[in-house]
């Protein structure tokens, strides 16, 4: 069960452009950018997805000021995947056919160029990357699913504690029942 960050809405229109590694789950639109300064800049005003040939270390807080991120080059364990898993961000790495031209400010797919800030979604589940901003559902604690949740509180005797980096990462982990923070990098 996914429950953060939220899921292309079901019968979402758009057929994907390109597809990668489904490296973190959950879906993002906006603004393609292709620098770690330009994802901070431009990301201050608006949604962006960070779109990199391959991520490294220095583009750590571009990585953090994207609502998502999408490489040409990597897999489930490159540095884009694991980074963005861990600060719940949705990720598609690995989309080979993307060409990526990051001083160009543009990427192609076959006969399909997308330039510096034109919308697209990445859908980090699916692997996908589709032109335009596709509507997303919030996810929630429902159904058997919260039954089952509520079964384990009764019992269980651990605290659920939650790993947050920053102040949207507690709010996010208060609303689905963690008591707590466990971990602050």
């Amino acid at each position: 069960h996914q429950l953060r960050p939220p899921p292309p809405a079901p019968n979402a229109p758009g057929r994907p452009l390109a597809r990668g590694f489904p490296a973190s789950p959950g879906a993002a639109s906006g603004a393609a950018v292709f620098s770690a300064a330009e994802a901070v800049e431009r990301g201050a005003r608006e949604a962006v997805i960070l779109v990199r040939p391959e991520t490294s270390p220095e583009d750590i807080h571009g990585m953090h000021a994207a609502r998502g991120i999408l490489t040409a080059r990597g897999g489930m364990t490159s540095h884009a995947a694991v980074v963005a898993r861990g600060m719940g961000r949705p990720c598609v790495a690995g989309a080979g056919e993307l060409r990526i031209d990051p001083e160009a400010g543009t990427f192609r797919a076959g006969p399909v160029t997308v330039k510096r800030g034109d919308i697209i979604t990445i859908d980090g589940a699916a692997g996908e990357v589709i032109i335009g901003a596709v509507p997303t559902v919030e996810p929630q604690l429902s159904g058997v699913f919260r039954r089952v949740m509520e079964w384990a509180d009764e019992i269980r005797r651990l605290g659920v504690r939650a790993n947050a980096d920053t102040p949207e990462d507690a709010a996010a982990a208060k609303k689905f029942g963690a008591e707590g923070i466990g971990l602050c990098r």
